[in-house]
């Protein structure tokens, strides 16, 4: 789930009670959910979902009688014992979240038995709380049911994480249980559905009505089961020989390759990475409205909110942005989340953490390692900047609510963690881990200890002091990098001192060493909460480049002058590299080496860092600006990244330069909507009538960044009274 990685605050412990005073110990299995029908027809007017349910069932080990099944809301009207063709009432009692029903006999775990069950969910009529990280928790959603709303869908769809599905259907709603399924959806005939497997069959009932029957043949949790209804249209894609389909609303359905058409390529990548191909018979990615997080990862189909619905004029500036990310992000849940499902909600890093940090593999992959170091870095700020993030452990066994693991934790900082031991143990033996512990796995749960033994066991290294510090505790170290050198012994030293409170890190780390035109690596270790390097080299370092591969979760002062930053731009290769280095010399504009760091960025070989360049330029600084004026006219003009465009007009419009104007009304002409609100907004600043008569223009076709500049636009000639 993206939820984390879309618009959404994150999910905050409760002040209210101690999060340390609660063990959330995995559920005890009592019975095991072995195979799931439900036949369901919907109530538009009441918003309700009418149901009947087979759910097959055995003992997981020790003989019972009774049965517990979640079912929030709902009314039970009939559960049998389905036996030799024939009901047997059995009795129940219901709190209104839950079912305790007394079966007919002792059961053993070498004997299943079936369950009827007669029911109504009312899922407007719960209530229940969502959190931050998923907005509501009533598990089936109708969307403009009356069409009272002009223009927007009637829709149905379902949010099963973390325990929602039993708003729905009853079941024993836990990430440990897995269960086949068929779901049958008697729908206006006019709609499409999806769900989860094959569309197995389609009857026509003469009424108006259709009924659709999804039958999925492998275990999956009641978590990932999902519906969705509605009017969409479909383009079939496919990976391999599988089925790769694509929902869309009508009008966005022109644009179904462009939006999803990377899905297939992606499949190929995982499957090769894993050594495990994409285990479901299809996949299907379908879009919703008024969705209550970012998006889902269903087994075999994910639901998204609408952000990742985009024209070919949106997509012009999207680059690897936040629908880009999703589709590779729910992807990797098809194999970490769905195929091996977290054990509880306490190891949910093995589902979140894997999916945040296969945005970065396919960064890397698809885009560049630019791309892959810069999306890194933003889940490590995302981190660092979420409040109390320090204090928890990725590993949870203490929380108030579930809903609380759902945060920067569990998201950024574990997928930085994963990138981090990939680093560590090498390529080879990282995926070799990861191809263990899912084929172990197959189709049950996991755990970060299993995690741990898989990797062990590809790499031969024990790997318990690393989960000691980085998966059963918290924080991160605040590591302060100071040097000397001894011209008379030839000598470097590197101090090295952690000055966070709490646990000391156990840090592997490389040193690359820039000396007499060449780089020199060390592999070291740091210990202690202070440790001193030293290194002889023939001559004073050029640079001692700390952390070389840019992958430790850290929070560095790193004391380097000036010139040593200057060198670190133009010859360590990293993302992290240049965009320190491209920092530093913001901070000293007046320092010659600085400024050529900043206008030599102006064209480095990575878009954000062109970005990052022009936003730090002080156009105040007549050396600065007279060296920059030019490039900025060149990149605005030229530059393949809209977004590198529309950078470079918004600082030539603060010079107000009525020079610029043609460039600037040429500009306008772009399809991409950062570039014309960048364009209007300089206009805007040198000719605000004009500025209004162009706005006038866009009112037919204007998203993001070109209606906020047309909203500046009107808002000044108010003002001004034109």
């Amino acid at each position: 789930m993206v939820g984390l990685t879309v618009n959404v605050a994150l999910a905050q412990t409760s002040k209210q009670t101690d999060p340390m005073s609660i063990y959330r110990a995995t559920p005890p299995r009592i019975n095991d959910l072995v195979h799931t029908r439900l036949d369901v027809r919907f109530d538009y007017k009441k918003r309700y979902l009418y149901g009947k349910e087979w759910v097959t069932l055995k003992p997981h080990f020790y003989a019972t009688d009774t049965l517990r099944l979640d079912a929030k809301g709902m009314d039970l009207k009939k559960i049998s014992l389905v036996k030799n063709g024939k009901n047997t009432p059995l009795k129940f009692t219901y709190d209104g979240l839950s079912a305790a029903i007394q079966l007919d006999k002792v059961y053993h775990n070498n004997e299943s038995y079936t369950i009827f069950i007669d029911y109504t969910a009312k899922p407007d009529e719960l209530k229940a709380k969502g959190s931050a990280a998923i907005r509501d928790a009533k598990g089936l959603y109708f969307i403009n049911p009356d069409s009272a709303i002009k223009d927007k869908p009637v829709q149905i769809w379902t949010q099963g994480e973390t325990e929602s599905s039993s708003a729905w259907f009853p079941t024993i709603d836990q990430t440990q249980q897995k269960t086949t399924d068929e779901i049958s959806m008697t729908v206006p005939a006019k709609y499409v559905t999806l769900s989860n497997g094959r569309l197995a069959s389609q009857k026509n009932n003469g009424n108006g009505t259709r009924t659709d029957t999804w039958k999925m043949a492998l275990p999956h949790s009641p978590y990932l089961f999902m519906m969705a209804v509605g009017d969409f249209k479909i383009y079939h894609d496919k990976w391999r020989n599988k089925p790769v389909d694509y929902y869309l609303e009508p009008k966005y359905a022109p644009y179904a390759k462009q939006i999803f058409g990377m899905t297939p390529e992606i499949m190929e990548f995982y499957s090769k990475i894993l050594g495990v191909d994409y285990p479901w018979n299809k996949y299907a990615q379908i879009v919703v409205r008024d969705y209550v997080s970012g998006a889902m990862e269903n087994t075999s189909a994910t639901l998204c909110g609408e952000y990742v619905q985009e024209t070919p004029r949106e997509l012009l500036d999207a680059n690897y942005d936040n629908g880009r990310l999703t589709i590779a992000h729910e992807l990797f849940h098809q194999w970490f989340g769905d195929f091996v499902t977290a054990e509880n909600w306490t190891n949910i890093t093995v589902n979140e953490s894997f999916a945040d940090f296969s945005e970065t593999l396919w960064a890397e992959h698809k885009y560049g390692k630019d791309e892959g170091g810069a999306h890194i870095h933003s889940e490590l700020q995302r981190y660092l900047k979420a409040p109390g993030s320090n204090t928890k452990n990725l590993v949870r066994f203490h929380y108030v609510n579930k809903e609380d693991v759902f945060d920067r934790v569990s998201y950024s900082k574990g997928g930085c963690i994963l990138n981090m031991m990939r680093n560590y143990l090498g390529e080879a033996a990282f995926f070799k881990g990861l191809n263990i512990y899912l084929k172990t796995n197959a189709f049950k749960t996991g755990e970060a200890q299993q995690l741990r033994l898989a990797l062990e066991e590809a790499s031969g290294r024990d790997l318990n002091w690393f989960f000691n510090e980085w998966y059963y505790g918290a924080g991160h170290p605040l590591l302060n990098i100071s040097y000397n050198w001894d011209g008379d012994t030839k000598t470097e030293t590197v101090y090295l001192k952690q000055t966070q409170d709490g646990q000391i890190f156990k840090l592997p780390m490389a040193f690359d060493v820039y000396a007499n035109g060449k780089k020199e690596r060390y592999k070291v270790w740091m210990n202690h909460a202070a440790d001193t390097l030293t290194f002889h080299v023939t001559s004073k370092p050029d640079l001692v480049n700390v952390d070389g591969d840019k992958v430790l979760v850290c929070v560095k002062t790193d004391n380097k002058t000036p010139d040593e930053f200057v060198f670190q731009y133009f010859h360590a290769p990293l993302y992290l590299d240049r965009l320190e280095a491209i920092d530093a010399a913001k901070a000293a504009q007046g320092d010659i080496g600085a400024q050529k760091v900043l206008i030599a960025a102006l064209g480095d070989k990575y878009y954000g860092l062109r970005i990052r360049a022009i936003d730090a330029l002080d156009m105040k600084n007549d050396r600065i600006r007279n060296a920059a004026q030019p490039m900025l006219a060149l990149l605005a003009q030229t530059d393949k990244n809209t977004l590198v465009q529309a950078a470079a007009i918004k600082v030539l419009g603060e010079l107000k330069a009525p020079g610029n104007m043609n460039l600037f009304k040429q500009a306008l002409n772009s399809q991409s909507y950062a570039v014309q609100g960048a364009a209007l907004t300089a206009i805007n600043l040198l000719d605000p009538a004009l500025a209004l008569k162009l706005a006038k223009g866009f009112e037919k076709d204007n998203k993001g960044p070109l209606t906020k500049a047309m909203a500046a636009v009107y808002k000044t000639n108010v003002v001004s009274g034109t």
